[in-house]
């Protein structure tokens, strides 16, 4: 795999493979790939440093459980890790019950010099996150996998163990009820 290139589901797998071997490097790999995703799967609901803690644990987890992984099952990697991504952060969150800022490298440099946009953008950001808090688990999970995590339909379907035709259906359920939750100011943000 090049350097600042995707690697494709056979790379992901191979590097799988080489570090259920105890092979560092391609753990690192696969650490460097998927800590973007995770972080900002995190960064929604914690702080910058939380989310950093979270992460941490995450790929600590991962890499503990790494021997557990069966891709014979027909399972993705990337699944697979959110699926433990997602426990992490449920538990996190269920013994802090802190909802926190967004991280400020999540933002445009520029854009965020101005004190009245970040703001009105940390208001705007407590009332989507409100309103999420009031989504069915269902639905919550499937938004904060696709616009957070980044995650492919397909991706999100076998990481919450349903079909993929229905993660679409739910997931534009959740973004109507959502944008219903939300005041009209907010809705530019979807």
């Amino acid at each position: 795999m090049a350097e600042n290139t995707t690697p494709t589901e056979q790379e992901i797998l191979s590097f799988v493979r080489q570090a259920k071997e105890g092979d560092t490097q391609a753990f690192e790999r696969l650490y460097d790939y998927f800590f973007p995703q995770v972080y900002r799967y995190a960064a929604f609901r914690f702080d910058t440093e939380m989310a950093e803690d979270l992460v941490a644990d995450v790929f600590l987890k991962v890499w503990e459980k790494l021997h557990t992984y069966q891709e014979r099952k027909g399972v993705p990697f990337a699944a697979w890790l959110f699926r433990i991504a997602r426990y992490e952060v449920i538990d996190a969150y269920r013994s802090k019950r802190e909802i926190a800022e967004m991280p400020e490298d999540l933002h445009d440099p520029d854009e965020m010099n101005h004190a009245d946009h970040r703001v009105k953008r940390s208001e705007t950001l407590a009332m989507v996150r409100a309103a999420m808090d009031k989504l069915p688990r269902r639905y919550r999970d499937i938004l904060l996998l696709s616009y957070m995590a980044d995650l492919p339909h397909s991706e999100i379907a076998r990481t919450l163990k349903m079909r993929e035709g229905a993660v679409r259906v739910l997931k534009f359920r959740a973004l109507e009820k959502l944008e219903a939750l939300l005041p009209p100011e907010a809705h530019g943000m979807l």
